[in-house]
């Protein structure tokens, strides 16, 4: 964040531990999900989701905007409802069609959000269940802005597919 007087690594605060951002992406009730149009525009929407072993899992309509934009490209970006506190995901959204892991997920997500949904609305072939996996990261707290930005890049995964 050049020249916004962020401080380095060493100084104020130091950096942010993974284990912190690991729980705001658990706790947020909502995330702001970017794709990338077929013409390159970007497109943000707000999704449900749920953060488990290492990625956001979220379902939309196999219709949707966000939906067509990433069967033609899987670049996504999410983050966080907390504007002030925030934890963005850099990566890649593969479907998910494995039925055990729909079903996983149709119970995380009904028991975060208290509906009911079950896999029969995930699983539903009108509508399609993701996964980001996460190939870098970015969080601050918004009480140390210029102590706290962190980033995290994680080895072994394609940052240029």
């Amino acid at each position: 964040m050049p020249g916004y007087g962020i401080l380095g690594p060493d100084d104020g605060t130091g950096l942010l531990a993974w284990g912190l951002a690991t729980d705001r992406l658990d706790r947020s009730r909502n995330y702001w999900l970017a794709t990338v149009w077929p013409d390159h525009r970007p497109h943000v929407t707000p999704v449900w989701g749920v953060w488990r072993d290492g990625s956001l899992w979220f379902s939309c309509s196999r219709r949707s905007r966000k939906a067509r934009n990433l069967a033609s490209n899987p670049a996504a970006v999410a983050t966080t409802d907390d504007a002030a506190n925030p934890v963005i995901i850099e990566g890649y959204a593969a479907p998910v069609e494995d039925r055990a892991a729909i079903a996983a997920f149709a119970d995380w997500a009904d028991t975060k959000y208290q509906t009911k949904y079950g896999v029969a609305f995930y699983g539903d072939p009108a509508n399609a269940c993701f996964r980001i996996e996460v190939v870098s990261a970015f969080g601050l707290s918004g009480d140390d802005f210029t102590g706290s930005p962190t980033r995290w890049v994680f080895q072994g995964r394609d940052r240029d597919r």
